[in-house]
């Protein structure tokens, strides 16, 4: 089923509506990390100057830079998906609606409004931080074993991609059953796969929307 909702995910991504989407996540979560590099550059450069750090030169401020962009590595491994996928969040509801229109018209779903998207947005957002962060030792003690931070962060990421997933849908069709725990992990697995891979993963997010309206719709598409 979940290579079902995948495969029929694809078109979705050249939608214009999925297009607009994209546009949206990607200007906003460029400028949400955007302003994080500079707010950190800035306590950085507070800092060096309230106790004298570095030396002439310039060397300060190369140290400022380079630290800034190793956080920043840092940060968009761990915050990356979890910025994009609150900023789609918000806008969600364009991508759901045009293929629920599409490929379901004869489903009927009730709109969830601005207020829950946020509110699900900066759940999303909370649990993606705080598990991983909580995860960040496991990550750093199995990286002696070559693929084992990988495979934690597959784990784990693709159980909260498929809960944030499963979130953007089934509230709009809360008479259809829910999805089954394992039909959410594998979708977020293939949600948390598409996020690896280089150029893929700025299309994740709209992918993992389209995939979830046919993992759920899909199980029933006759009136």
């Amino acid at each position: 089923m979940v290579l079902i909702a995948a495969l029929r995910a694809l078109p979705s991504i050249l939608h214009g509506a999925a297009l607009r989407l994209l546009v949206k996540t990607l200007v906003l979560t460029l400028l949400l990390f955007g302003l994080l590099a500079v707010a950190l550059w800035a306590g950085l450069h507070a800092l060096r100057l309230h106790y004298g750090w570095g030396g002439g030169a310039g060397w300060g401020d190369w140290g400022e830079r380079a630290a800034t962009l190793l956080v920043m590595i840092g940060a968009g491994w761990l915050l990356f998906r979890a910025t994009a996928m609150a900023v789609m969040g918000l806008f969600a509801d364009d991508i759901i609606e045009a293929i629920e229109q599409d490929d379901y018209p004869h489903v009927v779903a009730r709109p969830v409004g601005w207020a829950r998207s946020a509110r699900f947005a900066l759940r999303s957002v909370g649990r993606t931080i705080g598990w991983n962060l909580l995860a960040l030792p496991f990550y750093v003690a199995l990286l002696v074993t070559g693929i084992g931070t990988i495979g934690l962060f597959l784990a784990l990421n693709a159980y909260l991609l498929g809960r944030d997933m499963a979130d953007m849908v089934e509230p709009r069709h809360p008479t259809l059953l829910p999805l089954s725990r394992s039909s959410r992990w594998l979708m977020g697995l293939v949600s948390a796969l598409a996020f690896l891979v280089p150029v893929a993963n700025l299309l994740a997010p709209i992918f993992s929307a389209a995939m979830a309206v046919h993992m759920l719709l899909g199980r029933k598409t006759k009136p």
